[in-house]
């Protein structure tokens, strides 16, 4: 049995099918995997370089590179989902920094990790460009350090 075939008995439903591609911002699309090495930390980073959303104001197009990093507890975030979940941006209309912490939050009820942070690279408009950080560490935990350190230091 390969990773592949064991990844379908997990339920998922977008992996290995044709993709859908929705037009309007949809949470729902994102599916989870379980972790096979929760005895031990390791980071986990997404590069999504051709995120798009709408400027709510003006209806123009605004890019970006979002970065997606964490540290995952026993619920993982299944690539092709996140995908598709990112790409549903495309025609939604919000600010840079929703976006930002609108992925965040949305990442962090979905896998509940020990860990994540997500940072917006938005090309300038106007001249100016705009990258948005927001991170998040288990209240209680080492975590919850960890991201105010991050957070702290941030640049």
């Amino acid at each position: 049995m390969t990773n592949n075939d064991t990844r379908k008995d997990e339920g998922l439903k977008s992996l290995g099918r044709i993709t859908e591609y929705r037009t309007d911002y949809a949470p729902d699309v994102l599916e989870t995997f379980v972790n096979k090495h929760q005895d031990n930390d390791y980071w986990v980073r997404f590069n999504c370089p051709e995120f798009t959303s709408l400027c709510p104001i003006t209806g123009q197009p605004d890019f970006a590179e979002i970065r997606i990093s964490y540290v995952p507890d026993v619920k993982m975030v299944e690539s092709k989902s996140l995908k598709l979940y990112l790409f549903s941006f495309r025609n939604h209309g919000d600010f840079h920094e929703d976006c930002v912490n609108i992925i965040m939050k949305d990442l962090v009820r979905l896998m509940d990790p020990k860990y994540i942070e997500v940072t917006g690279l938005f090309t300038p408009r106007g001249g100016i460009s705009i990258h948005p950080y927001a991170n998040y560490g288990r209240p209680g935990t080492k975590y919850e350090r960890l991201a105010e350190e991050r957070f702290a230091r941030h640049v």
